[in-house]
């Protein structure tokens, strides 16, 4: 097929080429005199996508799903008891891990298309007295139904509990997306991957913890190896790794912090508000509704929920197959519910109007009752009006 695919999906994202050029480099002697100066600064400006002062970034070469596997076995003991709302697939995989990297899950389910209630997070952790509880687990973005939680307000219930549980947050598809303040919000170890606003292909485990996650390091019994911080620590400190690098990942990275923080992690914010609610306006038009309640809606993706006589899996086979965009799929219970059209990364506003145009297009063919134009029309008069 003439032209090339469309990435609609929440990630991996499209990798811009400015990106893609910087990663074509020959390998190189990572314990070389010059290294460091490739290492640290990019540690540094980790941090400045975090937002933490206080913090320390790391690179591993692995994936965000790592990332959350580092945070549990680093900071914890056999058997401790973590916190967890269900509330989609990610969320529900991080449940998974923990239980079998053998902590005590305390899982309260959740609607999908909702986040983590807050006033019932509070009370819990209050009739926590003895604070057996060890960590709170928080999915910030929950790609699987195009839900955002509020990690301030976690933090919030956590200091009116005046409770001492680690928090960590699974910001894979949110952090260098979506606004996100490590300092501010009392985060004790941020988790992300590479493949999503960072424009990278997967690969690259990037993670920021407190001075306070970083202490329990030292008390951790955890059995670890090759995720262990400590390692990270001891090379990170001369500009080192304590294994081999992922060499085209780090420059690559490097060229996405410069576009990140050249664009303004305000601006990137503000970007990514627009795309999506562009993408939100043509879903109204279609007369559709998102799978994320009101007040829960992701500005990196929107799960979009089909009529009861439809398969969302025609209109993601059509898409692809006839259209060449991909499109995200429904993942266990909105499997064939939905589909999901990502907004994150390397888009602007003709990048979304493409993948709404191709959306309505498959839709079309697979018998939706929607006006031809509706939706495309609603989000040009949306960009139109809010460009600068």
């Amino acid at each position: 097929m003439a032209g090339r695919n469309h990435l609609y999906i929440p990630g991996p994202t499209n990798v811009p080429s400015e990106v893609l050029n910087a990663m074509h480099v020959n390998m190189e002697d990572h314990r070389s005199p010059i290294f460091p100066k490739l290492l640290t600064p990019l540690l540094q400006d980790l941090k400045k996508v975090f937002k933490t002062e206080t913090g320390q970034a790391f690179i591993f070469p692995a994936t965000g799903t790592a990332g959350w596997e580092i945070a549990l076995t680093n900071t914890l003991n056999p058997g401790d008891k973590v916190l967890i709302y269900r509330f989609g697939q990610f969320s529900h995989l991080w449940a998974e891990m923990a239980k079998r990297l053998g902590f005590d899950v305390e899982i309260h389910q959740e609607v999908w298309g909702k986040g983590i209630p807050l006033d019932r997070l509070e009370a819990r952790l209050k009739e926590d007295s003895k604070h057996e509880i060890k960590a709170v687990l928080a999915t910030h973005n929950e790609t699987a139904t195009g839900v955002t939680s509020d990690i301030g307000g976690v933090r919030k219930a956590m200091n009116a509990a005046n409770h001492p549980a680690l928090l960590f947050v699974d910001g894979v598809s949110s952090i260098a997306s979506l606004d996100f303040r490590m300092d501010e919000w009392g985060v004790d170890g941020a988790i992300s991957g590479s493949q999503k606003g960072f424009m990278l292909p997967a690969g690259g485990a990037f993670l920021a913890f407190s001075q306070k996650a970083l202490q329990a390091t030292e008390a951790s019994t955890y059995p670890r190896c090759f995720l262990d911080l400590r390692d990270q620590m001891n090379a990170n400190k001369d500009g080192y790794t304590p294994y081999t690098p992922a060499l085209p990942i780090l420059y690559g990275l490097r060229k996405s912090l410069d576009l990140l923080l050249e664009e303004g992690m305000e601006n990137v914010y503000a970007r990514h508000h627009r795309l999506a609610e562009g993408t939100r306006k043509a879903i109204a038009a279609w007369g559709l509704k998102l799978c994320a309640q009101p007040g829960f809606e992701s500005d990196t993706v929107s799960a979009v929920v089909v009529p009861e006589d439809k398969d969302a899996r025609a209109v993601i086979s059509t898409a692809f197959s006839k259209y060449n965009i991909s499109l995200g799929a429904g993942l266990s219970e909105v499997a064939g519910k939905v589909f999901r059209i990502g907004h994150l990364g390397d888009m602007n506003d003709v990048s979304m109007l493409g993948a709404i145009a191709g959306v309505e297009m498959a839709m079309l063919d697979n018998g939706f009752d929607i006006k031809p134009g509706s939706g495309v029309g609603a989000a040009i008069e949306y960009y139109r009006s809010t460009a600068k």
